[in-house]
């Protein structure tokens, strides 16, 4: 690959779900569907989960349970890619979300439900990834944007009728019939991704076995205990300090162990990847987190209500990804614009703050953002494969998912405990994510797109 970041728009071919295709694009979309659908229902039904086991207290655990589980099984099933090959990651990622999932469905007690919980990341880190590589060892470059604008497009669904499902569910059965129901297709699905495998050489990776995986997930369990004391310690207000603190040391000795070389200072080319994706998601993750609370103390609108401003923005997000996935605009304007956007629409809905603003434009403004991120989200993903050695791209693509997750719980920490301090004021909350997206924005420049393909070296854009 020798084209700069700013020149390359290559047009992906209409080909994703193709007799040759159809059956691996349909797997694929459903194991993704199957995983954002979760996450997206366990958020309605938790609160009823901790009343009926007795676990308030352990209300937030059940979250970072997961997402510190997510961080040490990505390093995991990126490196095992690369060796093995995806196929053998992802067998066992479904096995170990099936797991997770029952023995969260079944969970007589939340300490049992939050270890179901640790298992469901487990099994959902080493999935994602996997199919990271899976694209990169498949699917021909020229098609990758269409690929990752259907992942997209699979968490659009479950984002939109997740949360009502899983509320009909709570109201009319039993929560636990969430977990089961995931569990039951989840099966299916891997079948079928298999099937569309069929004939491919992905037994083995690119990549010679290597020391130093053990080390890095000592790093990675480190990381995921950083994110979990810096999310738990960020809801205890004041009595958390202490916890936040601790979180935010052991991050800064943990973190530049997982990322790419370079990382933290934004060197460029690949290892700008992770710090760039990480603060523009991150941005958009810590300001949807105050919209809906702003939306409904400020502005007085209903939860229902507030909840369509976030459907509105994932709309935006398949939107964004699919005009990508067409191939016309640049890879630099996907992903400096799509930062952009981002800032530009989270400022916007800070204006509803204002009594005489229309609530109207929130709606806009949450669409203005959910296109940036559906344009530069996957953008960054297809870049990172294309800068890749072969071999390499499970690592990578490792690297840029911890420091998504990793940017995201410290966007969320920070922002909320500035809402806190400030007396719960949503604007100075708000006007911290904007800096981080314009920090995405600014960073842009420096993922350019290699000279050599697998080289840190970037080509002027």
């Amino acid at each position: 690959m020798t084209t700069t970041v700013e020149g390359s728009t290559a047009t992906a071919p209409a080909g994703v779900l193709s007799a040759r295709y159809r059956a691996l694009s349909v797997g694929l979309v459903a194991l993704v569907m199957l995983v954002a659908f979760e996450a997206m229902a366990v958020a309605t039904a938790m609160p009823v989960v901790a009343r009926e086991l007795g676990g308030m207290s352990l209300y937030n655990l059940a979250f970072s349970a997961t997402l510190a589980a997510s961080v040490i099984a990505t390093v995991l099933g990126g490196r095992w890619s690369d060796v093995r090959g995806p196929l053998q990651p992802i067998a066992v990622g479904v096995v170990g979300f099936v797991a997770g999932l029952l023995l969260a469905g079944f969970a007589p007690t939340m300490e049992v439900f939050i270890a179901g919980r640790f298992v469901q990341g487990l099994g959902a880190g080493l999935i994602q990834v996997s199919l990271y590589v899976l694209v990169a060892r498949v699917y021909p470059g020229a098609m990758h944007p269409k690929v990752f604008a259907l992942f997209s497009a699979a968490w659009v669904v479950p984002s939109m009728i997740g949360p009502a499902i899983a509320g009909f569910v709570v109201e009319n059965a039993d929560w636990r019939w969430i977990f089961h129901g995931v569990s039951l297709i989840v099966i299916p699905s891997a079948l079928l991704l298999w099937r569309g495998t069929a004939g491919q050489a992905l037994e083995n990776g690119g990549a010679e076995p290597a020391p130093g995986l053990g080390r890095k997930l000592v790093w990675a369990t480190l990381t995921a205990v950083a994110a979990a004391l810096i999310q738990y310690g960020s809801a205890l207000k004041l009595a958390g300090l202490p916890l936040l603190a601790a979180g935010i040391v052991l991050l800064a000795v943990a973190l530049p162990k997982l990322l790419l070389p370079g990382s933290l200072r934004a060197a460029r080319g690949l290892p700008t990847a992770p710090v760039l994706r990480g603060l523009a998601y991150g941005a958009l993750m810590a300001a949807e987190v105050l919209i809906p609370l702003m939306l409904m103390n400020e502005r007085g609108l209903s939860a229902t209500g507030a909840g369509v401003v976030l459907t509105i923005g994932a709309l935006g997000w398949s939107t964004g990804s699919w005009i990508k996935g067409r191939g016309t605009i640049s890879h630099m304007t996907a992903i400096r614009g799509g930062a952009a956007m981002i800032a530009i629409g989270i400022a916007l809905v800070s204006l509803v703050l204002i009594d005489s603003m229309p609530i109207a434009v929130a709606y806009v403004a949450m669409a203005i953002s959910g296109l940036g991120i559906g344009a530069l989200h996957p953008t960054v993903s297809v870049l990172v494969l294309e800068m890749s050695k072969e071999g390499e791209e499970g690592q990578n693509s490792a690297a840029v998912g911890v420091g998504e997750s990793v940017f995201t719980v410290v966007a969320v920490a920070v922002s909320g405990a500035l809402f806190t301090a400030t007396a719960e004021n949503y604007a100075v909350g708000l006007a911290f994510t904007v800096v981080l997206a314009v920090g995405a924005v600014l960073l842009a420049p420096r993922f350019a797109q290699s000279a050599k393909t697998g080289t840190m070296e970037g080509a002027a854009s």
